[in-house]
């Protein structure tokens, strides 16, 4: 018989460890909310994830696992964190914190429904935590009677039944430690009438607190009548397992009354339930329970009937528990759960760390963006100074050139013996030399100032060479001639070309015409003589003039180019023989 009750009972220990009470409901709801959990993750639904969380938590928490229920309130309050979602805060922190009481966590629970009542999504719901807080850390009993009478009245006033029931509960508590025993006798029956219209779980919770509370207090009959209505409740009823649950706590209660007889009745009850139900925990408990009292009253003939009774009928009662198979599909349900999270988390990084790539990459290419336009802008500076160098360059190079020619007219008058021509033409020299190196250092002078130099300059042309042209100016009258900006001395050395290359070798007198036009947008520039054109002048040269490069119109033509470059005014120029008659005909224009 040892042997027998020995084995049986190490395989019921060892069996019944691995399941837990009540597991069918909490296993459907987890399942379907871990398949809601996935589907969240997958669109990346951050808030669904939070929800799917928080039920689960729920689904645990009614089930009476407080620390599973802990656990996913936990994630979804992160989550809903982030989303700075205020009422589903308050809701989880509240939760949690109820959790963690439930644990007898106080510290924490008191740090969370500080922090619920902090989230002040409302007045209601503020004032409530906050005595939830205060009820936790009050120093006397009194206070903590009355921060949940503050609730009592918020929960009645809102007609919140389930909060009411456990306000009533707490009450109920204080009454217990201030050893009002009606008081607290009233409150817990306030309770279980108030949670079993809605709470089922806290209405039994409540019911077992009761009886307890009877029994400490040695009224039995209360306490079998209060298990015995609890028993004719239809949660209970429709509820095999919790029936046989309820069954098995009313035949404790017979048993701490001494009434050994109803209650073998009882567990024998509870015993023929379980077996046609498939409750193998169950009715592992009342074959242990009933073992006992067969051997207090050393009835082992009973004892012995009923572990072969229950070895022969284990099998077929393994096959219809459904808590076992519930119990597996939680486990690997739970599994799921958390490799979704990990598979969740992996993918996180790798996007964390595709995006410090593709930022990190997005960063290389703005810097070397920079970094080419930085050379890009610094070159085109330097390109620009050095055409800025060059331009000054080209006119500082000009300038030496028309310096040369007019002292050779100078020494002319002087070979001449012509002291006083000689003294006039150094006087308009210098005049000219002043106004051209006033404007040496800029590109663009006033149209005015460029009149005043050429027509300086012609009149010096004119003393030397007074019997070989004429000349005229023209302007056109739309010009303003103060604030239109033209290059300096560009034309002169045309002007100068025309002169010394044309014009001073003709027999008789030439002509020669300047004229601006205004074109539209332009600045048209005209020069035009009659002198012995560019074909015949080329004929004339000396081979040392042939050999000789010459430098004022190779300059002029750069300045040219490196003007359209630096300022983008599309200086033209063109130079032809004239067709009809001798001479030549320059065109200078440009972007006014």
């Amino acid at each position: 018989m040892k042997m027998l009750q020995l084995f049986v009972l190490l395989f019921l220990i060892c069996f019944g460890n691995k399941i837990y009470s009540q597991t069918t409901n909490v296993a459907q709801e987890v399942v379907t909310e871990s398949k809601k959990l996935k589907k969240a993750v997958d669109n990346k639904d951050i808030s669904a994830q939070a929800d799917s969380y928080y039920n689960i938590g729920e689904s645990f928490f009614n089930n009476g696992n407080f620390g599973k229920g802990e656990e996913y309130f936990v994630k979804s309050k992160n989550i809903y964190e982030q989303l700075n979602d205020k009422p589903n805060i308050e809701k989880v922190t509240r939760k949690l914190a109820q959790s963690q009481e439930k644990q007898n966590k106080i510290t924490p629970a008191i740090s969370n429904y500080s922090r619920a009542a902090e989230v002040n999504y409302s007045s209601k719901s503020k004032a409530v935590n906050s005595n939830d807080a205060a009820r936790l850390s009050a120093p006397s009993q009194d206070m903590k009677a009355e921060a949940i009478q503050n609730n009592i009245d918020l929960s009645q006033k809102a007609n919140e039944k389930e909060d009411l029931a456990a306000s009533y509960s707490q009450m109920a508590d204080v009454n217990i430690q201030q050893k009002d025993i009606p008081r607290a006798e009233e409150n817990l029956n306030n309770a279980y009438q108030v949670s079993k219209k809605g709470a089922p779980q806290q209405a039994l919770e409540i019911n077992q607190k009761l009886t307890k509370f009877y029994v400490e207090n040695k009224n039995f009959d209360k306490a079998i009548e209060a298990k015995k209505k609890v028993l004719k409740e239809d949660f209970v009823q429709d509820n095999s397992q919790e029936k046989v649950n309820q069954i098995q706590e009313l035949a404790d209660i017979y048993i701490k009354k001494d009434d050994a007889e109803e209650a073998i009745k009882l567990l024998k009850k509870a015993y023929e339930i379980a077996l046609e139900k498939g409750h193998t925990l169950e009715a592992q408990k009342s074959v242990k329970r009933l073992d006992s009292l067969y051997n207090t009253s050393n009835n082992t003939d009973a004892s012995v009937q009923l572990y072969r009774d229950f070895l022969g009928k284990l099998p077929d009662l393994v096959s219809k528990d459904r808590s076992l198979v519930d119990n597996k599909v939680l486990e690997d349900t739970e599994q799921r759960i958390s490799q979704l999270e990990k598979e969740r988390e992996l993918k996180d990084e790798l996007i964390r760390k595709k995006n410090v790539f593709n930022y990190s990459l997005i960063g290389v290419l703005v810097l070397l963006t920079v970094l080419i336009v930085f050379i890009f802008r610094t070159l085109k500076k330097v390109q620009i100074k050095n055409k800025k160098i060059a331009l000054q360059s080209l006119r500082r190079e000009m300038n030496p050139h028309f310096i040369f020619n007019s002292l050779n007219s100078v020494n002319h008058f002087i070979a001449m013996n012509n002291e006083l021509e000689a003294n006039q033409y150094l006087t308009k020299f210098s005049k000219l030399m002043r106004g051209v190196m006033e404007n040496s250092t800029e590109d663009f002078i006033p149209f005015q100032q460029e009149l005043d130099l050429l027509q300086n300059y012609l009149a010096l042309e004119k003393t030397r060479f007074s019997d070989k042209f004429d000349y005229e100016i023209e302007f056109d009258e739309n010009l303003n001639m103060h604030s239109l900006q033209v290059p300096g001395m560009l034309v002169q050395p045309f002007l100068e070309n025309a002169i010394w290359h044309g014009l001073r070798y003709r027999t008789t007198k030439g002509f020669l015409k300047l004229s601006f036009e205004k074109d539209d947008q332009n600045l048209k520039i005209i020069i035009e003589d009659n002198g012995i054109g560019i074909e015949e002048s080329k004929k004339q040269k000396t081979e040392h003039q042939k050999n000789r490069e010459g430098r004022g119109m190779k300059n002029t033509l750069e300045r040219i180019t490196l003007l359209n470059d630096l300022y983008n005014r599309d200086i033209q120029c063109k130079i032809t023989d004239k067709k009809t008659e001798p001479g030549v005909l320059v065109e200078v224009s440009y972007k006014l």
